[in-house]
């Protein structure tokens, strides 16, 4: 096993398994926040957003489907940011699971596929490796992220949402990768799609948004990867994105969306601050740094994707 590049079984789980029985859900509005990577200013804006939809009369649940741990990287903020996101519906992505319960031979977890670079994957695994260091020293968060589940299936507008953080098959999978998509899965996709029976797969982990629309059987269906709340995803573009599935109105500041029936499907911008932002994590992570060297140019011009390069259509 190469620390990083695999994972221990335990990331695994059965597709078929995942939406046997879904949860409920009674709120208009359900954000999905992957990938918030520690930022707490994009945490402070996210509670802002769903405040603002509550105010002309949205229920929002909030629900994280993992890595909301990376960058903080001190007792304060490591403490801020979890018993923050653990007082909402939860998730583990691989970070968390690797913080709750340790395996030396996993690395960070990512389970990097071959064409991210070695170098990439070596920060990661020294990245967690600090990480880990600080969530030691807070057994009782570790405890709580413990018990939090792999995976969630919520019943919402009368359709199966079925959120994972990495693919159907695993944790930290790079089936339902930007990547994977430009590189034509969808036969993949499909297998999934049955499998689960899921209306909606709502994933992370791989950091470049998607959003996916085809048909499964008879019913319409879709795959959105929110890329990462945390930090920026589009071309000259600070925002995080996360994904909001609504049964009532639409968003009206969505980068792309999708009329799923008694749904929509969304990726919408977190603006968060920032320039607040920057100094802090140049505090914990300086020039040089594992985190400054993947990261930080990111944090500050986002990526090379334009919006329309997200959609994705099947051609099945």
């Amino acid at each position: 096993m190469t620390e990083g590049r695999s994972c221990p079984l335990a990331y695994r789980y059965q597709a078929d398994h995942l939406c046997a029985e879904p949860i409920p859900v009674s709120e208009d509005v359900v954000y999905v926040i992957g990938g918030l990577y520690g930022n707490p200013h994009a945490l402070t804006e996210i509670e802002r957003m769903a405040r603002s939809e509550e105010r002309v009369g949205r229920r929002v649940r909030l629900v994280f489907n993992g890595d909301f741990n990376w960058f903080n990287a001190s007792d304060e903020l490591f403490q801020d940011i979890n018993r923050r996101v653990l007082r909402h519906t939860v998730s583990l992505g691989n970070v968390e699971f690797e913080l709750a319960n340790p395996s030396a031979e996993a690395g960070c977890g990512c389970a990097y596929p071959e064409f991210v670079d070695q170098g990439v994957v070596e920060r990661s695994n020294r990245i967690m490796t600090r990480l880990q260091a600080i969530a030691a020293r807070y057994p009782e968060l570790q405890d709580q992220l413990s018990r939090q589940p792999r995976h969630l299936c919520l019943m919402f507008g009368g359709l199966k949402i079925l959120i994972v953080h990495g693919d159907p098959d695993s944790l930290a999978g790079w089936g339902l990768a930007h990547e994977a998509f430009s590189a034509g899965n969808d036969s993949a996709v499909q297998a999934w799609l049955q499998a689960t029976d899921a209306d909606v797969i709502a994933c992370t982990h791989t950091c470049l948004p998607v959003l996916w629309s085809g048909r499964g059987g008879e019913r319409a269906r879709t795959v959105v990867n929110n890329g990462s709340a945390g930090m920026g995803n589009l071309r000259a573009d600070t925002r995080g994105l996360i994904t909001r599935i609504s049964t009532g109105a639409p968003a009206d500041n969505a980068v792309v969306g999708h009329d799923q029936g008694s749904i929509e499907v969304s990726l919408v911008p977190v603006a968060f601050d920032v320039k607040a932002w920057l100094p802090q994590f140049d505090t914990l992570w300086p020039a040089g740094s594992d985190a400054a060297q993947s990261y930080r140019s990111r944090i500050v011009q986002g990526t090379s994707l334009a919006p329309e390069q997200v959609v994705f259509h099947s051609v099945v």
